[in-house]
């Protein structure tokens, strides 16, 4: 089964699914897409977004995201087909994380001095004939005068 890859598709995807796209998934849209150069900034998608946009909406409907597309069309001085393939191209969304860099004396345990390497105390450890099994072990409970002094 081939995935086609449609603008519905692709609009959905950088919308999660719904039916309308906010400003910063559109800026989204837009750099994945690599149509952002010098003649087309994100101040022109901000722009554009609030141009498209109905007055009271904070959102894009799949309508009015097509009617975008004519308005960066216009800006980019192309034809709208031309956007619309670039955007179809993308093939949607991507999402890069951070990656970490290796820390020598962090990831490799080699390194490792101290406690860290040999380990430290436990609290399982081998007392009056056996495991500790209990606090009253580990505690001298004799008895004592009021300064704490052993009798």
């Amino acid at each position: 089964v081939e995935s086609v890859t449609t603008l519905d598709t692709i609009f959905k995807g950088f919308s999660g699914g719904k039916s309308e796209i906010s400003s910063k998934d559109f800026i989204k849209l837009n750099k994945d897409s690599g149509l952002i150069d010098k003649t087309y900034t994100t101040t022109d998608i901000d722009l554009i977004f609030s141009k498209v946009k109905s007055k009271t909406s904070k959102v894009l409907t799949y309508d009015q995201f097509l009617h975008s597309l004519e308005e960066i069309a216009k800006k980019k001085k192309t034809d709208v087909e031309t956007i619309k393939q670039k955007i179809i191209s993308s093939g949607g969304p991507h999402f890069s994380g951070t990656k970490t860099d290796y820390v020598k004396f962090h990831d490799d345990k080699s390194l490792y001095t101290g406690v860290y390497a040999k380990g430290g105390p436990t609290n399982v450890d081998v007392g009056k004939g056996g495991a500790i099994s209990d606090i009253s072990q580990t505690c001298d409970r004799s008895s004592a005068d009021a300064r704490g002094l052993k009798k």
